[in-house]
């Protein structure tokens, strides 16, 4: 009888650490799962950085894309599931010219507006951050030009600029720059008077490009920027006003010396030009990038030889869209075969804080590009010219940064300025979604 009870004793306590270690292993698994942000996201369609796809779904672990495939070859887990019904999955876009530092942007309100990276050239220096649940920041810093040149010429001595005299003095200033986080080097090559240029209005020729299309994104944050900053880009200019002096630029040994030193710490250099004289320079020196295109008509023999250089052009067609040239260099370049990549100059008046359906339209209608290629320029595109091949898609191992709309935006690229969902490394930013 006393063996009887204690052969049921140790039964029932061995019965019960069984269970308590089933119930730890189930908790723990559960918490793995759960500390993983497991979501599995269903929708009609899906662009994936370089093809749209139909009946296409993205499973997402640990900030990371896990998976991609049909429905129904996903099975059933521990993942939180979201339909999107008829609904399209887009890379998060990235911006590869904006100012949000110095013009003092709400980063959440361009991550709410379908951008998940962005380049900020032209302001204070600083590592990349973000892409965790926030906006993934990249930097230039302050932008390279010559004593008295641009953007100082107009805006002063401030951090969004320093000036360099000597080819000594612009190797330090590259690698001081480099080793406080910029991803790019930017440089002016601007003397200034283009027509319709905003950063010429009130010098030489310029005028007013104080033009609207009245974006309003519904959140309290409008396009228009107040006062102070609107004067910054846009100071009418007096017809009566007599003619200024070009403003300086860069010599061509020292624009050299800026490549050399960048490409041997494995940086491009991108630089803001408008005219002939720039793009000259530029291409003498190997610049990698144009940051915008053009305001003045430039040669087809010039813009063939930067074509042949393997350049890009940061688009930038909706805030320059008044300037001159703009429709002819757009042409020429998709003529000869340049390659344009995404940038609205988010910051700049009129301009959405967030994906700029109308930079869109017009790499279309000026850039000739297909919708596609459009799609490709703003996502996968961008992210290989940064240097960092799987951002901007939707493939497994890439950066879980999505947006998805309600229907087609290859019917309406408006939508794409109000995303109803956005992830950003896996963690849910905005999702319009659950309210349907």
């Amino acid at each position: 009888m006393m063996k009887s009870t204690r052969f049921g004793l140790i039964r029932r306590i061995t019965l019960c650490l069984f269970l308590m270690l089933a119930a730890l292993s189930s908790t723990s698994s559960t918490a793995q799962q759960s500390a993983h942000g497991a979501v599995l996201l269903h929708a009609a369609r899906l662009f994936d950085g370089n093809n749209m796809r139909t009946d296409t779904s993205v499973l997402m672990i640990n900030g990371r894309v896990a998976q991609i495939g049909t429905r129904e070859s996903f099975k059933s887990g521990n993942a939180d599931v979201i339909d999107l019904g008829d609904a399209t999955i887009l890379p998060g876009f990235i911006e590869l010219h904006a100012h949000l530092s110095f013009q003092k942007i709400p980063a959440d309100t361009v991550l709410k507006h379908g951008i998940t990276t962005i380049r900020d050239v032209g302001g204070p220096i600083h590592k990349p951050y973000g892409g965790n649940g926030s906006l993934r920041v990249l930097t230039s810093g302050p932008i390279i030009t010559a004593p008295g040149g641009y953007p100082i010429s107009i805006m002063g001595h401030t951090n969004v600029a320093t000036e360099v005299s000597t080819e000594e003095e612009a190797r330090t200033t590259v690698r001081n720059l480099i080793n406080k986080g910029a991803v790019v080097i930017k440089i002016a090559l601007e003397p200034g008077g283009e027509a319709g240029a905003p950063w010429s209005s009130g010098h030489g020729h310029g005028h007013d490009h104080g033009h609207s299309h009245g974006h309003d994104h519904g959140d309290g944050h409008h396009d228009q920027p107040d006062a102070a900053q609107a004067n910054t880009h846009h100071k009418p200019a007096s017809s009566a006003s007599p003619a200024k002096q070009p403003w300086p630029l860069l010599p061509e040994k020292i624009v050299k010396a800026i490549v050399d030193e960048a490409h041997g710490n494995k940086r491009k250099v991108t630089a803001h030009i408008a005219e002939v004289q720039g793009a000259q320079i530029a291409v003498n020196a190997g610049i990698d990038e144009w940051a915008h295109v053009p305001c003045d008509v430039i040669p087809e023999p010039l813009l063939k030889q930067a074509v042949a250089q393997n350049v890009k052009i940061v688009t930038t067609l909706d805030t320059l869209s008044k300037c001159s040239g703009v429709i002819h260099n757009a042409g020429a370049w998709a003529a000869l075969g340049g390659e344009f990549l995404y940038g609205a100059e988010i910051a700049h008046p009129d301009i959405p804080r967030g994906i700029d359906a109308q930079e869109l339209m017009y790499m279309m209608q000026m850039g000739r590009m297909k919708l596609i290629d459009v799609l490709r320029a703003a996502t996968s595109k961008a992210g290989e010219h940064l240097n960092l091949p799987l951002l901007g898609t939707i493939q497994r191992g890439a950066p879980a940064d999505i947006i998805a709309v309600r229907g087609d935006p290859t019917h309406n690229l408006k939508i794409l300025e109000y995303p109803d969902l956005v992830i950003s490394g896996g963690k849910i930013v905005l999702n319009h979604f659950e309210n349907q």
